[in-house]
């Protein structure tokens, strides 16, 4: 499947973000073939092999282990707190969270769609200090582009594997 990048949708949390002037935000969909749920995607997400890597680097930098329990918390809405990040808003179809230090947003939701399919939709925000990003911010943009899609991609994959 391929990870496209899409305005941020009207209702997404997401998008109170979207509006700030110097915030930076993105939005990548993918299409799923089957009927998938949010807390489904949440857990499919962050634990693929390519978020572990991530998990990984968190674990070191925050001292402290992220499991796959503290994922199926996560996506079930026991837990309000996962790695780095807390839960900003929620409800049936996304979740927006928010780094512990207020600069960043992560953002995941579910559209179902005809025919048994399901948008999912995966998006970041980077609130500025001040006017503008700093510019090693903007410089890793790029980056983080490629990162988002690729964190999708493999996530629907998993999600089609079972």
């Amino acid at each position: 499947m391929i990870a496209r990048a899409v305005p941020v949708p009207r209702d997404a949390f997401l998008g109170a973000y979207a509006a700030q002037d110097g915030t930076y935000t993105d939005c990548f969909e993918v299409m799923h073939p089957l009927e998938t749920d949010l807390a489904e995607f949440i857990a499919a997400f962050y634990t693929t092999w390519l978020f572990r890597l991530e998990r990984v680097v968190l674990g070191i930098s925050l001292r402290k282990r992220i499991t796959d329990a503290d994922v199926a918390a996560l996506a079930t809405g026991q837990a309000d707190t996962f790695a780095a990040w807390r839960v900003e808003q929620r409800d049936q179809a996304q979740v927006l969270m928010c780094d512990l230090g207020g600069l960043t947003r992560s953002w995941l939701a579910v559209a179902p769609k005809d025919g048994g399919v399901t948008r999912l939709l995966f998006g970041s925000g980077v609130v500025a200090k001040g006017e503008a990003l700093p510019a090693w911010v903007r410089a890793t943009l790029p980056l983080h582009r490629l990162y988002s899609k690729a964190l999708l991609r493999t996530a629907e994959r998993k999600l089609r594997r079972g």
